[in-house]
């Protein structure tokens, strides 16, 4: 009763190999506590840029306006701004070679794909670190807390007496080990269904906005009833563009 158990003195008093597995789960648990900060504050800064794009979009500015905005601030712009982007520059190029409407909303179209594409692999960056995180930090803590054990159980088989006294202290060392791994894991799952609900729903507002920026796209090519001749791409923002969500 004697003993001093608290969290400290077991690590100390660990064998090497469970040392090395707790500071290998510590750092791990650091480095993903990083990722989580990082991930919550960029995926938090996409969504509110996407609010404010969204918004001046559906206002009722020009497309061309908005287009040169769109290149002026291109790395500082949210990710939907550089997604309108990419498919405004390749509706342009293709007017230019006077292509039939269908084409260059299809080339417009496949433009935002390959740009959301992109976004969408930055958006999800380290992701991935926080699911091998959540899914093996508990085996590498059980890991440590089996050879633990067993480290402790060889000791005791020197002694001539063995009571709870004499055990307890072995088992609770090893078991830190499973300890810090749930500390590792836990955060790592919570945080990673979190961030995937968020990044979803990104997505559905990207493949929303991609869908009726084509349907503008492509009433702005549509040739007129009376003239039989297509505006110039910027040139006029129907009204019904901004309130048709």
């Amino acid at each position: 009763m004697d003993q001093n158990f608290s969290i400290v003195s077991l690590v100390l008093g660990a064998s090497t190999v469970v040392q090395l597995v707790l500071a290998l789960l510590l750092s791990v648990s650091l480095a993903s506590w990083t990722v989580i900060f990082r991930k919550y504050f960029s995926i938090k800064r996409a969504r509110l840029k996407t609010d404010d794009f969204e918004q001046e979009f559906w206002s009722g500015t020009s497309l061309n306006d908005l287009y040169q905005a769109a290149i002026g601030s291109a790395r500082q712009g949210s990710p939907l701004q550089r997604i309108f982007a990419s498919g405004m520059r390749e509706f342009l190029k293709l007017r230019e070679r006077r292509l039939d409407p269908t084409t260059l909303v299809d080339g417009a179209r496949r433009a935002m794909r390959a740009a959301q594409q992109r976004e969408m692999d930055v958006i999800e960056s380290n992701l991935s670190f926080l699911a091998s995180v959540a899914s093996v930090s508990p085996y590498v803590g059980l890991f440590g807390t089996v050879w633990g054990i067993m480290h402790a159980f060889v000791g005791l088989s020197n002694l001539q007496q063995v009571t709870l006294a004499t055990v307890a202290p072995g088992i609770a060392e090893a078991l830190v080990a499973t300890a810090i791994g749930l500390f590792a894991a836990i955060p790592a799952v919570i945080a990673y269904n979190f961030f995937a609900r968020d990044i979803d729903r990104l997505s559905i507002r990207f493949e929303s906005f991609m869908e009726e920026f084509s349907n503008i796209l492509q009433r702005q090519v549509a040739p007129h009833p009376a003239t039989g001749n297509s505006p110039a791409p910027g040139a006029s923002r129907f009204p019904a563009d901004a309130g048709s969500r």
